[in-house]
């Protein structure tokens, strides 16, 4: 009979664990078909994001680009293009600029004169100011900025370039420049001129 008891009572500790195992299961059956849920909402949110970012990197490649290259055919008879890709590095985003020239990338540093370089850095900080939200005080201080231009001819498209930036957009563009064509070109190509000079140890601003 004790044996019979002992037999009954752990046939009820077993139901007991088959019930506890049965209640554990349907909670984590429960909880896969939530977490499928939630994942299926983070790959459909990772995927808009990706959209986002590609089309986000699209139109600042092609803002880039157009102005870039605006610039350079302002300036140069025979301009480069400015190509603008974005690549991933060590898990990270990173922009390439090439110049492309009769369908040939050009690496800016390697194999472009000074000049270019000049002009192109000039584009890419104007288009990085016009894509700022929102953007900041109209004003850009430039420290000879095209000081590897060569020719008179190009240092005179520059600066009638950089006056027409200025008028378009609406910036004031402080710029510090040595005399690489006549005085008299500047004076005619900007708002106001000062010319600083040094006499017996001292500044002179005219």
């Amino acid at each position: 009979m004790e044996e019979i008891t002992l037999i009954r009572n752990k046939l009820e500790q077993q139901k007991g664990k088959r019930m506890q195992i049965a209640t554990s299961i349907n909670n984590f059956k429960t909880e896969i078909k939530e977490k499928t849920v939630l994942l299926h909402k983070h790959e459909k949110a990772r995927e808009i994001i990706r959209i986002v970012g590609q089309k986000t990197q699209n139109q600042i490649s092609f803002h880039i680009s157009d102005i870039t290259s605006l610039a350079m055919e302002a300036v140069f008879p025979d301009p480069y293009e400015l190509k603008v890709d974005f690549v991933q590095r060590r898990n990270k985003t990173e922009c390439d600029l090439i110049f492309v020239r009769d369908g040939m990338e050009i690496d800016p540093i390697e194999a472009s004169g000074g000049g270019a370089i000049d002009v192109a850095a000039f584009a890419l900080r104007i288009a990085s100011w016009s894509m700022q939200t929102p953007r900041s005080r109209n004003t850009i201080i430039l420290d000879e900025p095209f000081k590897h231009l060569k020719g008179h001819d190009a240092n005179q498209r520059v600066l009638d370039m950089v006056n027409e930036v200025s008028k378009k957009l609406n910036i004031q563009i402080i710029m510090i420049s040595d005399e690489r064509i006549p005085k008299e070109d500047i004076i005619a190509s900007a708002d106001k001129v000062f010319e600083i000079s040094i006499k017996d140890g001292k500044t002179i601003v005219k």
